[in-house]
């Protein structure tokens, strides 16, 4: 039987980053994932170009229900702390959009250091090689694998959340996790697509591709979110970054409020009435993108083929509060196969922040996205994955 003293279970961002860090400092680590290919997600992301943080990375930029347990590993793994790691290993990278971070050439990168920093440490890594089963003992953890039993007086579960499961992701994280006595917060479907009724969003559907910058919210108090994002119409739903966004703080019956417009846009067209000599339709698209105008005033019941000068003001007045204050309720959400992340995982109040270990068992630990930490779009979760990592790595 094979003693190390740390197994690491998942080979992605935290999983990676915690074994190298703690082979790092002399401790002998074993690796191990049951896919066949190491950091699938890493590879896949920001469009294959991996946004690996966000430079303005803040507490407020998580979710939890224990929303103060992120704040001692980020304070101590800071955006700064990566970006030198990457310019050590000399991964050119740029500022995309509000503080995303991305590789100037490609995912594969990150996870070439990753894989650099694991062999630095000396770590043993096995994969595809699957966990069947996980005792502990007075002596640690024993793991019976596909490649034979290894005994550990630490066990380290990265194994990451339910999104895309065709890369592999699975439950077996929150399994373990019940399995030892934790608590776990429901799991469900974060930074994705909204989807409605189809006979409700007919006559959005030939808005499919069309995109725009809005405002857009949801919830109420400490659960409400909003963001200032582009949102994408789709033939389901609605997309883009500012639906990912506010799906983190959606919850299934509760309403979705959107500006598609500039609150002050009736009192604009009402003063463009006196100089302007466009049809209403035309007058309206130089503030929405014109499919958008067009289907606006059809659902509305106002003529856009009228000049404007003959549009009476209360229908402006009811045109303008129509666009800044539309509200409309989602049924539900493309699911895992399109979530970015996992909202909710193993509660946050059974594990100590500043190691990353549970209260129940000795020499466990959970990292990453199976932890009850839920990042905004942007690199946010990316960053978490390191905090937490080194954390852990630390503290083993």
């Amino acid at each position: 039987m094979h003693t190390f003293d740390a197994i690491v279970v998942g080979a992605g961002a935290a999983g990676l980053f915690c074994a190298g860090v703690a082979g790092q400092r002399g401790l002998k680590v074993l690796l191990v994932d049951h896919a066949d290919k190491v950091a699938e997600k890493i590879r896949i992301s920001g469009g294959g170009r991996c946004n690996f943080t966000n430079r303005d990375t803040t507490p407020a930029n998580f979710l939890s229900e224990n929303p103060a347990f992120c704040k001692s590993a980020l304070a101590r793994y800071t955006p700064a702390d990566f970006i030198a790691l990457l310019q050590r290993h000399g991964v050119a990278f740029h500022e995309k959009h509000r503080g995303q971070l991305f590789c100037d050439e490609s995912a594969e990168q990150v996870i070439r250091l990753l894989l650099a920093e694991c062999a630095l440490g000396h770590v043993t890594h096995w994969q595809p090689c699957s966990v069947n089963a996980v005792r502990h003992g007075p002596a640690g953890f024993e793991l019976d694998t596909s490649r034979g039993s290894v005994t550990a007086a630490r066990l380290v579960v990265a194994t990451g959340g339910l999104p895309v499961p065709k890369i592999g992701a699975t439950d077996w994280g929150l399994r373990l996790a019940r399995q030892f006595g934790h608590r776990v917060v429901e799991p469900r479907p974060a930074l994705v697509p909204l989807t409605f009724d189809a006979a409700a969003w007919a006559p959005f559907a030939a808005l499919a591709g069309l995109s725009l910058e809005v405002a857009i919210e949801t919830g109420e108090g400490r659960q409400r979110g909003r963001f200032v994002e582009d949102l994408l119409f789709t033939h389901r739903g609605l997309s883009g970054p500012a639906v990912l966004q506010v799906s983190s703080f959606w919850q299934p019956g509760t309403p979705l409020r959107l500006a598609l417009a500039d609150s002050g846009l009736a009192e604009q067209l009402r003063q463009a009435k006196s100089t302007s000599r466009r049809q209403l339709g035309n007058e309206l698209a130089l503030h929405l993108p014109e499919r958008l105008a067009q289907t606006w005033l059809q659902l509305h019941d106002l003529p856009a083929q009228r000049p404007l000068a003959e549009v009476r003001d209360r229908d402006l007045a009811r045109l303008g509060e129509s666009l800044s204050k539309w509200q409309v309720v989602p049924t539900g959400t493309e699911g895992w196969r399109k979530a970015e992340v996992m909202a909710g995982g193993v509660d946050t109040r059974e594990l100590d922040s500043q190691s990353m270990a549970s209260r129940h068992v000795p020499g466990l630990y959970f990292i990453g996205e199976v932890v009850d930490v839920t990042g905004w779009l942007g690199g946010y979760n990316f960053q978490w994955a390191w905090a937490s990592a080194a954390a852990c790595g630390k503290a083993l």
